[in-house]
């Protein structure tokens, strides 16, 4: 496995995560590093299915090993981190069971129930996690995980309805397309529908209620080093109210994160903080 900073280089809040001092830095390059391990089993659509969910679970016997004081084998890297920050095992457990979510079938519009639990566990999860590597305390921490996780990922979908389309997957809830009138046949005809551009407004209302309280409890100041996730609830809000502006109507043009406007977030905060 390449080094998880490499790795972490490619994440559009690699800039924020430099920032962190040094043991949190490095705790946060292997937390992605991780996430980047499963994600890319899950999404794996040349392996057979059988040789990703053993190199899932192989992923799990590496955490029992890790937290049981063995052989971590590839889950090596996060052994100082759960050290010092004293990371949840049920944490990574969760990550490793929303990807297995993703193997056992090609999601195709879950009930909204379904939906929450994938955002718990693929994002939230993830959000737990970091908190305590950003040193908050545990109340507003794991409330910060729950709301900016959630918001993240269904923005997230919004922006990837094509590309997991042509994976023949869609993550769009089965309630607001069938509200919709879209029949649920195929990924490419529902992504292909136009009436999509209704069906996804839900989820942009969610998106952005998530957002605000994600918005509202930062506005506190709670302690911790908080520039990280300052930098993903600005941007990505930023984002998703663009992608608002521009529609879902296909054929659709992929939105991105703007670069400068990350960096002038940064700006910003670190003389404001």
């Amino acid at each position: 496995m390449s080094d998880p900073a490499v790795q972490a280089s490619g994440s559009s809040f690699y800039a924020g995560m430099r920032l962190l001092p040094k043991a949190e830095r490095e705790a946060m390059y292997a937390i992605y590093a991780f996430c980047r391990a499963v994600d890319d089993i899950a999404d794996d659509q040349q392996g057979d299915p059988i040789g990703r969910a053993e190199a899932l679970a192989q992923w799990r016997r590496d955490l029992d090993a890790l937290y049981a004081g063995g052989v971590p084998g590839q889950a090596a890297m996060l052994a100082e981190g759960v050290k010092r920050f004293e990371l949840d095992r049920a944490d990574f457990e969760a990550v490793i069971d929303g990807m297995a979510m993703d193997l056992a079938r090609d999601i195709r519009w879950p009930a909204w129930d379904e939906l929450e639990l994938y955002c718990d566990r693929v994002a939230v999860a993830v959000g737990r996690l970091s908190v305590r590597v950003f040193g908050m305390e545990r109340a507003p921490g794991e409330l910060l995980a729950h709301h900016l996780g959630r918001a993240l990922q269904l923005t997230n979908i919004l922006r990837d309805i094509d590309e997991d389309a042509a994976i023949g997957r869609v993550y769009l809830p089965a309630e607001a397309l069938v509200a919709a009138g879209i029949a649920l046949t195929t990924p490419n005809e529902v992504a292909a529908d136009p009436r999509i551009d209704q069906a996804v407004r839900p989820v942009v209302a969610r998106a952005h209620d998530h957002f605000h309280h994600a918005n509202a409890l930062l506005a506190t100041r709670p302690g911790g080093h908080l520039l990280a996730p300052r930098l993903m609830e600005t941007a990505y809000s930023a984002l998703l109210t663009r992608m608002e502006g521009v529609g879902w109507v296909a054929p659709r043009q992929r939105v991105r994160v703007r670069k400068t406007a990350l960096l002038w977030t940064i700006a910003k905060h670190l003389i404001w903080r």
